[in-house]
């Protein structure tokens, strides 16, 4: 059976206040949610502090995007997955739709970063999802489909995925206060699987597909349910511990 995982993705939120009472609020509270592999993944600035205030607690740490460029060198601006390691993280969001459409990052390039991270020893959760206009043109599994390619027809890439997470978030969902029914986020984590599956059997039954898309309490027993949903990457409600604490009992359930 697969562990369902909750993932809180802060995006740009945060200050040092934030993040001590936000992480007292989900400690307090994660005892309750047995079973589920909880994950916050604040700023790039935060990681520190998160990782000495998340000590001892059964609350894992991840980063939000990488450098596809292991080691050291002259990238300005970016951070690599030795420096994540060394922070604390055991996690990294990798081709986030918001990496994707506002900063221009390639599919290959979004595979390119999860193989430096998976080769680090660092869990890629691997991002893929379709636009409105894709959506609305019939086109979702065939974004889907080559967004997983571009890891896949890569050598080392079979090999990444088996050490990632997939999360499936419909970009016309983000933050935008509409959720793909649970029928709708179903067929195509069954798609995502069933494209797993073409590559290895053990691969498909044993990925675990996160949803991701204006998840709130309210919605998320329901999404969860689904047979092929293993879990959410959360945006907006994890930055109230009572909101992401809630979904990660839904997940438990």
């Amino acid at each position: 059976m697969r562990r369902p995982i909750v993932a809180g993705n802060w995006k740009m939120h945060g200050s040092r206040a934030f993040v001590s009472e936000l992480l007292a609020g989900i400690k307090e509270g994660v005892t309750a949610c047995e079973g589920v592999e909880v994950i916050v993944c604040p700023p790039f600035v935060y990681l520190d502090q998160a990782a000495s205030l998340l000590e001892g607690a059964r609350v894992a740490l991840g980063a939000q995007n990488l450098c596809q460029v292991s080691g050291q060198g002259a990238y300005t601006g970016e951070i690599s997955c030795d420096m994540l390691r060394d922070m604390g993280a055991g996690h990294v969001i990798v081709g986030h739709s918001e990496r994707r459409n506002i900063y221009g990052e390639s599919d290959a390039l979004v595979a390119e970063k999860a193989i430096v991270a998976a080769a680090a020893g660092l869990t890629p959760i691997l991002c893929v999802g379709e636009l409105l206009e894709e959506r609305e043109s019939g086109q979702t599994e065939q974004v889907v489909g080559r967004q997983l390619d571009a890891l896949l027809q890569r050598e080392e890439g079979a090999a990444a995925l088996e050490k990632s997470v997939i999360a499936y978030e419909p970009v016309w969902a983000i933050g935008t206060g509409r959720t793909a029914t649970p029928e709708q986020a179903q067929e195509v984590h069954a798609y995502i699987r069933q494209r797993l599956a073409q590559i290895s059997q053990n691969l498909a039954d044993g990925a675990r597909i996160l949803y991701g898309g204006s998840v709130k309490p309210g919605n998320a027993a329901e999404l969860f349910g689904m047979a092929d949903i293993d879990g959410g990457l959360i945006g907006g409600a994890s930055l109230k511990a009572g909101d992401f604490l809630a979904i990660c009992r839904a997940a438990a359930s």
